[in-house]
């Protein structure tokens, strides 16, 4: 082992950390697409992006910075492997490598086609014509696959674009985790069809004004914990959060007049991803220790709140006097055991970001079987809406009459982010097994919410899950926290605990 350039560290942080700001640079000019930009303006957004693209693809792969990382990987400074030191060295190394491999022109022209794509999608989701869609999707796939195969892969072409948002995750595992809930979940599902027990979902469907709405949403989620000082809500098509910088995280919903739960438990979802940014060391910011371990640990935040928590029924003990109060029109004969039981209603749905908990993850399996077949080019583009349509039959016994509510309802494989999907269900599995951890280590959770005390639990979250940003992998993290592998015992667990009661399984 030899001893690394003194200031070789300093150097990789500082050449890392700029290269963090160009990339804090494009989230806010991404996320001002998808929010406040005219859609005559997208065209010229795209070069924007696609130049910035450019000049952070030749940061990630300069050479020096290779030589750097290099020397510092053979020396002492990576001898304590989860140190901030360790951590930001193998990371970085590992993400320069597969960043090499990348040629500069593809990176250039993914980047310009995703932000077409959105605006393409979007449109073609509002006049429900899914051909206007089909150009792209199958430009992107092509570009995917190009991507893929820059990057390399043992057996699935997926792995790689996989790799992406879960470091380390495979096809195969994925493929399994989601079998084995299906098996587990179809039965529980089809127990409840057959309860006579109906839960009264009509109350969700008064009158809710939009403004009001807001305004409850922002005190849930402040009162969870979301600082509004370092974060502001907003509306969009399809929710989403955004980590601009240390002090700047954006979360956005959409408002649905007729619905309440569509808007609120959105908030309570991207507040969740919100209060991850926003527990990250600022003083790590940039550099792996600062930064989120996956896209399935984050999934667990923003699932933990909108679920584990806010569909608790303590939850509303202390919520609903206040909504009765912004919504006494539409609420103010509404009982709790009432309430409860409506926003946890389950039954077959079309459209995933409002399905409930015990089919969500079927939702998730249909994508992921579909866009694997798309990848591989075992199931052409235009196939797609019927493939859809079969796969919903099958799992959900229901199907899509519009494509706006089929392959046109979610908004990312329009900017490419293909092997994204998997990363919802693995983060309800990572949340119930988070949450069973917290509650043995902070007693009466139910009592603390029930008094609309979150302090504990975001504090135990706080010190668990964000503080320690990339220093351990998921599973690492998994077995660290909680003391056993990665399971879905927790997750079902959770599930008949909650759902048997209201159905009277």
């Amino acid at each position: 082992m030899i001893d690394s350039t003194p200031d070789a560290y300093q150097k990789v942080v500082e050449h890392c950390r700029q290269t963090a700001l160009l990339g804090s640079v494009s989230s806010v000019l991404g996320w001002d697409e998808r929010t406040q930009m005219p859609v005559a303006a997208s065209e010229h957004r795209a070069e924007q992006m696609t130049l910035l693209a450019g000049m952070i693809h030749q940061r990630s792969v300069d050479p020096q910075l290779g030589r750097w990382l290099e020397e510092l990987e053979n020396g002492h400074a990576a001898a304590d492997s989860h140190s901030d030191r360790a951590t930001n060295i193998r990371i970085l190394k590992r993400e320069y490598d597969k960043a090499a491999r990348l040629p500069q022109a593809l990176v250039e022209e993914l980047t310009r086609t995703a932000v077409l794509g959105q605006h393409v999608w979007q449109k073609a989701r509002e006049t429900n014509d899914f051909e206007l869609f089909r150009p792209t999707l199958e430009k992107t796939l092509e570009l995917k696959r190009q991507e893929a195969d820059a990057l390399g892969y043992k057996k699935h072409r997926y792995d790689a674009l996989l790799d992406q948002f879960e470091p380390f995750e495979l096809t195969e595992n994925v493929r399994t985790v989601l079998n084995d809930l299906r098996k587990e979940l179809v039965p529980l599902v089809g127990a409840i069809a057959q309860s006579k027990r109906r839960a009264p979902i009509e109350i969700l469907g008064r009158h809710f004004p939009a403004a009001r709405q807001e305004a409850f949403g922002r005190a849930v989620a402040a009162r969870a914990g979301f600082d509004f000082q370092r974060g502001r809500l907003d509306t969009t098509a399809h929710p989403f959060c955004s980590g601009l910088g240390p002090q700047d995280t954006r979360i956005t919903t959409r408002y649905d007049e007729r619905f309440f739960p569509s808007a609120l438990f959105g908030i309570l979802h991207e507040a969740g991803h919100g209060m991850y940014d926003q527990g990250l060391r600022n003083e790590a910011w940039g550099l792996p220790a600062g930064l989120p371990i996956s896209l399935g640990i984050h999934e667990s935040q923003s699932r933990l709140w909108e679920n584990l928590v806010g569909r608790r029924r303590s939850f509303w003990q202390h919520f609903l006097p206040l909504a009765q109060q912004s919504f006494p029109e539409s609420l103010s004969d509404v009982s709790l055991d009432e309430f409860h039981f409506a926003i946890n209603d389950v039954r077959p749905s079309l459209i995933r970001v409002e399905a409930d908990e015990a089919t969500y993850n079927l939702h998730i399996l249909i994508r992921f079987e579909l866009e694997l077949a798309l990848l591989e080019g075992d199931l052409p583009v235009a196939d797609l809406p019927a493939a859809w349509k079969a796969r919903y039959r099958e799992y959900l016994g229901i199907e899509p009459e519009r494509d706006a509510e089929g392959p046109l309802q979610d908004i990312h494989w329009s900017f490419g982010a293909v092997g994204y999907f998997p990363t919802y269900s693995l983060g309800n599995l990572y949340a119930s097994q988070f949450f069973d951890a917290a509650q043995a280590a902070l007693g009466d959770v139910d009592a603390q919410f029930a008094a609309g005390d979150f302090v504990p639990l975001l504090g135990w979250l706080r010190e668990n899950i964000h503080r320690p940003g990339q220093c351990y992998s998921a599973s690492e993290l998994v077995q660290r926290v909680t003391g056993k592998p990665l399971s879905s015992g927790p997750l079902l667990a959770h599930l008949r605990q909650k759902l048997g009661p209201l159905y009277d399984l």
